[in-house]
């Protein structure tokens, strides 16, 4: 069995609910190469896992959660002690989707024990299905070595934001000949490692598209081609939540103008003590 969350409307509190295990399992996932695409979406909380959950494959607890979640500048801040808690939320707020967490930076590089021990401690704390780890030639003896002791990791090469201070920004990867073929190369090795799935993030297209066919676990595309074998999106810009939309985002909704009006009206209505109504509160009974 699996444990999932609902909320109580009459409480508003959380409660466990037993739900018969459903959930994709890496084997599956990698399975899927050149298949259905698979859907993929971030998530840092139980309501949102919630909702997410019957419509995605995956649901990825991304570092993306220090700015998104933190207000952090960039995710080089994000520490275990964050993503152990938020992946943990997740997990108990669904049970389709395969959960993955982000392996933060500082947490992996240093060496594949290392690498290996914290990967466990997120395993062990969360009970998500996998970690991912960004980087390429690299990393992937290290991913060798996590996924040989019973670790599944997911791969992230192209533009990755860990490394924000080497590469100066969040600009598109690969314009270059040898930088597009130093990224083929960084998801050949990776996928060689034994990775069951990778991100290939903000590349020039024919780079995700060249990448898909050469290797044998499913690609998940953002910022890179509709030809990979999934997408991935924050969750807050697909939904419009920011003023600021990529450009490799499609806003599905505009939540931001949608929380702006309800929160006006609810101000109003508390200024003009519209609100609380007599149906808001509790009367004597006769």
């Amino acid at each position: 069995m699996s444990t999932t969350f609902t909320l109580d409307t009459s409480t508003s509190r959380a409660n466990p609910t037993p739900t018969p295990m459903k959930r994709l399992t890496v084997p599956r996932i990698r399975q899927s190469k050149g298949g259905k695409p698979l859907v993929m979406l971030t998530a840092y909380t139980v309501r949102m896992a919630q909702l997410l959950d019957p419509h995605c494959d995956m649901l990825l607890v991304g570092d993306s959660l220090g700015q998104v979640i933190y207000g952090l500048p960039h995710t080089v801040a994000v520490t275990m002690e964050m993503m152990a808690a938020h992946g943990a939320a997740v997990v108990r707020g669904s049970y389709h989707a395969a959960v993955i967490v982000d392996m933060p930076f500082g947490s992996y590089e240093a060496s594949p024990e290392l690498a290996f021990t914290n990967a466990a401690r997120l395993l062990k704390e969360t009970g998500a299905a996998a970690v991912k780890m960004e980087g390429g030639k690299v990393i992937a003896p290290t991913i060798e070595f996590l996924t040989q002791r019973g670790i599944p990791v997911m791969g992230h090469v192209g533009l990755t934001p860990q490394a924000v201070n080497i590469l100066g920004g969040y600009g598109v990867r690969g314009k270059s000949a040898e930088e597009a073929q130093s990224i083929v190369e960084d998801a050949v090795a990776v996928a060689e490692a034994g990775a069951f799935s990778m991100v290939i993030e903000g590349v020039m297209e024919p780079i995700a598209i060249e990448i898909t066919k050469r290797v044998a676990c499913p690609t998940i595309g953002i910022g890179a081609s509709n030809q990979c074998d999934g997408q991935v999106l924050v969750t807050e810009d697909m939904l419009g939540l920011f003023e600021r939309t990529p450009k490799f985002v499609k806003r599905f909704a505009a939540m931001s103008k949608f929380v702006a009006e309800a929160v006006e009206n609810y101000a109003d209505e508390v200024r003009t003590r519209e609100f609380p109504t007599q149906d808001q509160t509790y009367q004597s009974q006769p």
